[in-house]
């Protein structure tokens, strides 16, 4: 069984010193890694039923610190030797498909293939509309970014034909550890 420490971006350990004090500490207790949370945004009077509290609403307010996963992770990276690094959830509808690979790669390349990404398709309809991204389909979306990530992973001069990303002859380095 492994054991990892959920929510780790948010509250006290949301900016660096309480990351590395975190990232550091959970090492050396032994623990496998540290997964994040991933909101770009907190709308105020949010109409979207969070759903996984019974009164429907997400716990916290928009004054609770959500740095980006990607970023607080290459941070604890940098303070940690072994802890996995995670995403647990990583909103990959919202994101460029292609550049998110990019990131995600670099991330894992340079921490020494020490990233899991956990993906979702999000619930929050309104952090959707204010970054201009359709709600509607976003899981037909998130498979197909998924594929592309893959592809752009599996090998140089990759192509791809979908209905939301196109793309022949593209190569993205570094892969993933």
């Amino acid at each position: 069984m492994k054991f990892g420490i959920g929510f780790a971006n948010t509250g006290p350990f949301a900016g660096g010193p309480g990351a590395a004090m975190l990232g550091q500490a959970a090492e050396a207790a032994g623990f496998d890694s540290v997964w994040t949370v991933e909101h770009v945004v907190y709308p105020e009077g949010y109409e979207s039923t969070y759903p996984y509290a019974p009164d429907g609403k997400m716990p916290g307010s928009g004054d609770n610190p959500i740095p980006d996963p990607l970023v607080w992770l290459a941070f604890v990276a940098a303070t940690t030797t072994e802890l996995g690094l995670a995403t647990g959830i990583s909103l990959l509808p919202e994101r460029h498909p292609v550049t998110y690979a990019k990131e995600v790669a670099t991330l894992d390349n340079l921490s020494g293939g020490r990233l899991q990404l956990g993906i979702g398709i999000g619930w929050l309809k309104e952090e959707f509309e204010v970054l201009g991204v359709p709600w509607e389909r976003r899981a037909a979306r998130t498979e197909e970014y998924v594929e592309v990530m893959r592809a752009l992973w599996a090998a140089d001069n990759a192509s791809f034909d979908g209905e939301f990303v196109t793309f022949d002859g593209m190569s993205s380095n570094p892969k993933p550890a």
